[in-house]
């Protein structure tokens, strides 16, 4: 019903600056109002980065990323991005978008989430 494809992770030194894509091919009448990205570490439990409310139009960020991610979407081209910049060596995992169907008072956990892409690793050289 639902795929998600992720791209644009890679290398970077501390500092830079990468964008993530997530590209979603949905079946019609499929609502995903609830996007996110996560990310998970080796040896840690994953965690949310950014999360997008599409009924809403409201964003969230971790206490980690915020002043340096920002999370958007391209209606047209069904496609949510995460543009990461100053990154740092603790910003390095697995990057996974997730979508899900919204509940009537916003988005759930993401543990809640539904649907979710293979993901892309980012790496932060210090």
């Amino acid at each position: 019903q639902v795929q998600l494809v992720e791209s644009g992770g890679g290398s970077v030194q501390a500092g830079g600056s990468l964008r993530l894509s997530c590209a979603a091919f949905v079946a019609s009448g499929y609502a995903y109002s609830c996007m996110g990205w996560f990310r998970q570490a080796p040896g840690k439990e994953r965690e949310g980065v950014a999360n997008l409310d599409k009924f809403e139009g409201r964003t969230r960020y971790a206490d980690s990323v915020k002043g340096r991610f920002t999370i958007s979407e391209d209606n047209a081209k069904n496609t949510l991005y995460l543009q990461m910049n100053g990154l740092k060596p603790e910003d390095t995992a697995m990057y996974y978008c997730a979508t899900t169907p919204r509940l009537r008072h916003g988005c759930p956990p993401g543990s809640d989430y539904k649907y979710w892409g293979q993901g892309t690793q980012v790496t932060v050289l210090s």
